[in-house]
């Protein structure tokens, strides 16, 4: 755990979060600034800065991010779609450096800026 790291003090239940989903390795929980009617996190316990820090050795933990995030997303009602993304280092738009993967859909802000975008 790294000490100033709020994703690890989430995950060592240091600081309350809405949760989604837990196991030994990952932890899932709702994020306080949603950008969508439905925006989760999928972070892993063990302190991984960023994508860009991930190693071979993780190639497992990540496989298993990507196979919650349609599960979850299922649960949490975006059976018919939702967006996922992973924002990697100071100039990608990441804010916590420890890896998480964005899960969010329904509507919402996130929905209207991409639309603005496509258009």
């Amino acid at each position: 755990m790294s000490d100033n790291c709020i994703f690890c003090k989430i995950a060592a239940g240091v600081i309350p979060a809405n949760k989604v989903y837990e196991d030994d390795e990952v932890i899932a929980f709702h994020d306080i600034n949603p950008i969508a009617k439905v925006h989760f996190l999928l972070v892993p316990k063990r302190h991984i800065d960023s994508l860009l820090s991930a190693q071979a050795s993780d190639h497992a933990l990540l496989g298993k991010l990507l196979a919650l995030a349609p599960e979850l997303a299922r649960q949490q009602g975006l059976g018919d779609g939702f967006r996922t993304m992973i924002n990697t280092g100071l100039a990608g738009g990441q804010s916590v450096f420890h890896l998480h993967l964005h899960v969010f859909g329904g509507g919402g802000k996130a929905e209207t800026a991409m639309a603005q975008l496509i258009h």
